[in-house]
Order: C-alpha cells, then sequence, then structure tokens
C-alpha cells in the first residue's frame, strides 16, 4: 500500500499540519507496510526547509529529514 500527499505549496499551515501528522504516525504506517511520499510544486531546497518546520511544529528539532520524501514538481509535470 502506499499514500501520496499532494500539496500545493511548501510553508502552508494546513499542509505543515498534515504532514507534521503524517509524519507523527509513520512508524504506524510502517508496521503495515505502507510507504508514505509527498509531492509538492516547490523545489528541493524549499522542502528541506519546509521539513525544518513540520518538524518543528510537531515538537521536535528543525531538522531537514521527514520520515518520508517530498517530490519536487516545480514544472507541474506530475501534478
Amino acid at each position: 500500500w502506499g499514500i501520496l500527499f499532494s500539496h500545493p505549496r511548501d510553508f502552508t499551515p494546513v499542509c505543515t499540519t498534515e504532514l507534521g501528522r503524517a509524519a507523527k504516525l509513520e512508524p504506524e504506517f510502517r508496521k503495515r507496510n505502507v510507504k508514505m511520499i509527498a509531492l509538492s510544486i516547490d523545489s528541493v531546497q524549499d522542502h528541506l526547509s519546509w521539513s525544518k518546520d513540520i518538524n518543528a511544529y510537531n515538537g521536535e528539532q528543525p531538522e531537514e529529514k521527514l520520515p518520508f520524501p517530498i517530490i519536487a514538481d516545480a514544472k507541474r509535470e506530475l501534478a
């Protein structure tokens, strides 16, 4: 199984809280062999900065790493 999170832009409040919650629940998804991935139209560099914001929202250290990748779709070819 897989879950694809598609978000319009990085740093939007709803997207940040959704991915923050997904990051918190990732161990439960992993136990069920569910792969998680996100998609946003912004750049990889923006995703790395946004990941820090998401982790900070979760009350964790603002690191660039989340438990799932975020696909950069700057040309909007995938979306």
